[in-house]
């Protein structure tokens, strides 16, 4: 399980359109929100990726960058960035199934096509949302072991300027006896 006020395990990914996304270099003034996405496949991955598109401007407006990322292939990320018409969210692929068990991500077999006829690779990764600070260390964190009720974007965006206005530090943190 990752904490918060911790560092966050390394991540770096391949990114659509070219170069690489390295979260320890990705200069923001706030962070960074790394939302993991099941794949293509995914009829609600896709609604949920145009909320995020929707919204990134707003994270941007407040110092944060956003990524989307998944254990695709860049052909199948390329699909999903078209899907959802993508012109602001960066896409990275190629997450290892490894490196997604390190942020604590739920891992699901295949069940073969999906409601949209996209047969779901042999294994993925479940979605996780996370808020990471400059320093790489968790702000927030959101693991799901399945495609249904997900934070809202919105909702986040609020907590951000929450978080600003009042210098609101991350929570969870306590690690001793209970």
């Amino acid at each position: 399980m990752l904490m918060p006020r911790q560092k966050t395990p390394d991540l770096e990914l391949p990114l659509l359109g070219g170069g690489t996304f390295n979260l320890s270099e990705d200069a923001s003034e706030r962070g960074t929100v790394v939302c993991f996405y099941r794949g293509l496949h995914c009829p609600l991955c896709a609604t949920y990726l145009k909320e995020l598109e929707k919204r990134t401007p707003e994270f941007a407006e407040r110092g944060v960058k956003t990524i989307a990322i998944s254990s695709d292939g860049e052909e199948r990320a390329q699909a999903m960035a078209e899907k959802i018409e993508a012109k602001e969210l960066r896409f990275g692929y190629d997450l290892s199934l490894s490196k997604a068990k390190e942020w604590g991500l739920y891992i699901s077999t295949s069940r073969g096509k999906t409601s949209i006829g996209i047969e779901e690779p042999a294994l993925f990764s479940e979605p996780g949302l996370f808020m990471v600070t400059p320093q790489q260390t968790l702000y927030y964190g959101s693991v799901q072991t399945m495609p249904f009720v997900r934070p809202h974007f919105s909702e986040l965006v609020g907590a951000l300027d929450f978080a600003i206005g009042n210098d609101y530090p991350a929570r969870g943190e306590y690690t001793g006896a209970v």
